[in-house]
């Protein structure tokens, strides 16, 4: 049996580069980041969850009994109160007055980079750990995690303070866990239980509609069981740990809304100020329609496939993970993936409001790309130039989304021709005039980077203007690019030399995974 431990190094690395590339952009607020952000703020400054205070910087909030509430999932904001103390902390002892513009940015800034941009760093790299754990050679299990953190709007959501980079990660964690459990000895299975319920309680807590793709994970884990050969001792403890990771994040939840709300199962979009639509059907989702497929997929508004054209190609290469005797991984990635397709189709509200791409499908991004290490070994020149044009493609719609601005007006029918383009070209970069404490943007300014403490680079803060600010990060992907591809061409033991590019033979191997954070 083949057991494969991929180098730390190219984890370490990776993660680095992913993270600083997240982390180097803030990209100011916005109605969703506004209404988790003020919940933060109610907790920390006044002890209460209500925003009434800071109603004034949202439109999506919740009334009840004459209080504002934030509408949203409260999963990002209750992660983020520890990181956000902190920098309250320093706040304080540097003597910056806390309700300063410098202060809020600092407070939303790590909200952002640890919820947001730490979750998408760790869904990629679940990508990465899986791609190597099946067998498939370095270089395609790091282009599989590349094109996924940088080539796919998940970039643009790793720098919003969303839900949807919290939930990609939290659901990549529960998938992986339940892929390790079947290979894994009873000890290690129950412990990777844990793990199970525990993310995928975190990514329902993050975003409701996840409770669907955790169903999946689950029976994935039934499946791993039902194959290993464990007694029903361990059957149980497993089956019991998933249960109560999955109770501990459905009482943290039930506790917010009992508190919050009056009862533990009144969600925030149950009372919902405006969007009538979110009271039809099941909160504003109703029936899938055909047209909004259309134009998910290869619309100019928010189409995914223009943007993102390796999405195209992801399906295809879960099919050759199925075939590879990876079957019930890649059945349950395509499930997922499927699932946020419908749900996103379905949904009244599907454009997503200022938003770069069909947002709501993001989470579903990481488990699509996981098709990619299989084709990127069983293709060849063409095939390999093909790929590689996709991910070029995509990262750099990526990087005029995140440079400029990955929140366009809603009014911009074709936001990458019409604003994104002409603005970078100009050199205007990081356009969002919306602070985490104004209540509107002005969309008619959003051509001119009018204040440079609403939104910025990390270039910017250090004196760099226009595309020069990009330098810095240019010199991140130079250094760690290199770092990564001499990595990948390490030969000797070493993750990839037994894989399935090695042929059939090689395939019918049984591969037996580490567990995640083993590596």
């Amino acid at each position: 049996m083949i057991r494969q431990r991929p180098d730390r190094s190219l984890f370490l690395i990776l993660g680095c580069a992913l993270l600083i590339s997240y982390a180097y952009f803030y990209q100011g607020g916005g109605w969703n980041q506004n209404s988790r952000f003020a919940l933060v703020r109610a907790m920390t400054e006044h002890d209460t969850l209500q925003i009434d205070t800071y109603r004034q910087a949202t439109g999506d909030r919740a009334v009840w009994n004459g209080h504002y509430y934030s509408d949203k999932a409260p999963g990002a904001a209750l992660l983020a109160f520890v990181p956000v103390e902190a920098v309250r902390a320093l706040i304080f002892a540097i003597g910056l007055p806390p309700e300063s513009d410098a202060a809020i940015t600092l407070t939303s800034y790590a909200s952002t980079v640890v919820v947001s941009g730490l979750f998408s760093m760790a869904a990629a790299l679940g990508v990465l750990w899986l791609s190597l754990s099946w067998g498939y050679s370095r270089g395609a299990a790091l282009f599989a995690a590349t094109a996924y953190g940088l080539a796919t709007p998940a970039w643009c959501y790793a720098t919003l303070f969303m839900g949807h980079g919290l939930c990609a990660g939290c659901l990549m964690i529960a998938f992986a866990a339940a892929v390790a459990i079947g290979s894994a000895p009873p000890e290690r299975a129950s412990a990777l239980g844990w793990t199970v319920g525990l993310s995928g309680g975190c990514a329902v807590v993050a975003e409701f509609p996840a409770a669907v793709p955790v169903l999946f994970i689950c029976a994935l884990a039934a499946a791993g069981l039902a194959g290993s050969g464990h007694d029903r001792v361990t059957w149980r403890r497993v089956v019991a740990r998933v249960v109560a990771g999955g109770a501990i994040a459905a009482l943290v939840l039930f506790v917010y809304n009992t508190a919050a709300f009056g009862s533990p199962f009144h969600l925030g979009y149950a009372s919902e100020e405006g969007f009538e639509q979110l009271h039809t059907g099941l909160f504003g989702i109703s029936r899938p329609e055909w047209w909004r497929v259309r134009e998910i997929l290869i619309g100019g508004y928010r189409g995914l496939l223009p943007i993102a054209p390796l999405v195209a190609v992801m399906p295809i290469g879960l099919a050759v993970l199925a075939a590879h005797n990876r079957k019930a991984p890649a059945l349950v990635a395509a499930a997922i993936g499927l699932f946020y397709l419908v749900l996103n189709a379905s949904y009244f509200y599907w454009e997503g409001g200022w938003a770069f791409g069909p947002r709501q499908v993001t989470p579903a991004l990481p488990f699509l790309a996981l098709g990619l290490a299989p084709l990127w070994d069983r293709w060849r020149t063409a095939g390999r130039v093909v790929l590689a044009g996709g991910w070029i493609w995509g990262a750099a719609m990526m990087l005029l989304a995140v440079s400029t601005t990955p929140q366009p007006p809603a009014s911009i029918m074709r936001p990458v021709t019409e604003l994104m383009v002409p603005a970078f070209l100009e050199g205007r970069l990081s356009l969002n005039n919306q602070r985490f404490t104004d209540l509107r943007a002005d969309e008619y300014a959003i051509w001119r980077h009018v204040d440079s403490g609403v939104s910025w680079n990390l270039g910017m803060a250090i004196g760099l203007t226009g595309r020069a600010s990009l330098i810095p990060l240019g010199v991140v992907w130079l250094a760690g690019g290199a770092w990564l591809i001499a990595l990948a061409r390490l030969s000797g033991g070493q993750t990839g030399q037994a894989g399935p590019r090695r042929g059939a033979a090689a395939r019918s191997l049984p591969l037996e995974p580490d567990p995640p954070g083993s590596a």
